[in-house]
């Protein structure tokens, strides 16, 4: 263990002298990503509380035919009269002069008196996610005018309008400020652990394909010291400083996110002191885990330069899992919190929803992560006992 020890000091202060990586272990990933997720989320919900505050103006075509309805949208919208064929409409959303055209049909007060479904066309771009908002709004404005116009007939017919609305359903919503946090916070997981790794690459790399590009790493395994020794002391400097990093980010998050306005939206940001803790807590066995990986692969490589293309590359793997999860809607289970990164995904998003995971998942996610974590040591360990290791 002293010897261990040794190598851990050693290669934690080298590291302290190397700025470049210094800043991106510790100040670019830990600092700089939580300022700008935060300055995005409060942008995005700024401009989303904008939007539906903003006065709303629909461009409407042949507005004569429908003077009923027109009145009826000007207690809501601007109306803005446009002489449009379909063609024309078309080209206009097109070119995003307007979100959305409403074109009256030309039978449209006949089909009213009739009786009959009468036609509208509203144009609108799909792709358009800026407008996808106003074009609901003018959906829903159309269909409360249709509404009133069937519980008018009903009602001339001499029917109760409720033989219309056979169900009441009332909407009772039993999530918390906090619960709802997580529809704006979901990525937090993905960034916290992919911060950690990235905050001992740079270690993992130097340690390994470095020393053996500047061939100092012949030298240090003539030591009389157990080689895997060698390689434990340079994992558990990595391990360091990918503690460093995660609890730099989540102090970052903690405090910028309290900036972010997410009650503007009735949402509350669950990361008190206590909850920065478990957080950290949640992530460590996933630390040796990450630390081993990333050495075993450098020490496979022959030069820095593919090290970093590797390790770059593999580096995605651990957080592929919290993809495909938000992707498809995972829910936790036991089976499911053996998976590496995905059990920590669930204990992170459980903290932010200020619930309780069972106590066995919790522990199923840290024994797995441990479990593998430690056989990846024992193959670091190995490897540095082959001589095909200097290349």
């Amino acid at each position: 263990m002293h010897a261990v020890l040794i190598v851990f000091a050693k290669e934690f202060r080298e590291n302290l002298r190397d700025r470049r990586t210094l800043f991106t272990a510790l100040i670019l990933g830990p600092l700089l990503m939580p300022l700008l997720f935060a300055g995005a989320l409060g942008l995005s919900l700024q401009r989303g509380a904008a939007s539906g505050e903003r006065a709303l103006t629909v461009a409407v075509a042949h507005a004569e035919r429908a003077p009923n309805l027109i009145a009826f949208l000007r207690q809501y919208v601007q109306v803005m009269p446009v002489d449009y064929d379909a063609a024309a409409a078309r080209e206009a959303v097109r070119a995003h002069r307007h979100a959305q055209v409403l074109a009256v049909s030309e039978d449209f007060a006949a089909h009213l008196e009739h009786g009959t479904p009468a036609p509208l066309m509203l144009y609108a771009d799909g792709s358009d996610a800026a407008a996808i908002g106003e074009v609901a709004r003018v959906r829903a404005l159309l269909g409360r005018y249709g509404e009133i116009l069937a519980h008018l007939r009903i009602a001339v017919r001499g029917i109760d309008p409720l033989v219309l609305s056979p169900l009441a359903v009332q909407d009772i919503d039993v999530s918390t400020p906090a619960t709802r946090s997580v529809l704006a916070l979901g990525t937090l997981s993905y960034l916290m652990l992919l911060t950690m790794l990235m905050g001992g690459v740079y270690l993992a790399i130097d340690t390994t394909a470095g020393e053996r590009e500047r061939g100092s790493l012949e030298p240090l395994l003539t030591v009389p010291v157990r080689r895997e020794l060698l390689i434990f002391g340079k994992i558990l400097a990595t391990c360091a400083y990918m503690v460093l990093s995660l609890a730099l980010t989540v102090t970052s998050f903690a405090i910028v996110l309290r900036f972010a306005g997410l009650e503007r939206l009735g949402m509350s940001v669950n990361i008190g002191a206590g909850v920065v803790l478990a957080l950290i807590a949640s992530c460590l066995p996933l630390v040796p885990l990450g630390a081993a990986f990333m050495t075993i692969v450098a020490a496979r490589t022959r030069t820095y330069r593919e090290a970093q293309t590797w390790v770059g590359v593999l580096l995605l793997v651990p957080t592929l899992p919290l993809v495909f999860a938000g992707v498809t809607g995972m829910k936790p289970t036991l089976g499911l919190m053996a998976v590496p990164s995905l059990g920590q995904h669930f204990l992170i998003l459980a903290l932010l929803r200020d619930e309780a995971l069972p106590r066995g998942y919790a522990a199923m996610s840290v024994l797995t992560t441990l479990a593998l974590g430690a056989l990846l040591l024992a193959l670091a360990g190995r490897l540095y006992r082959r001589e095909a290791l200097l290349g």
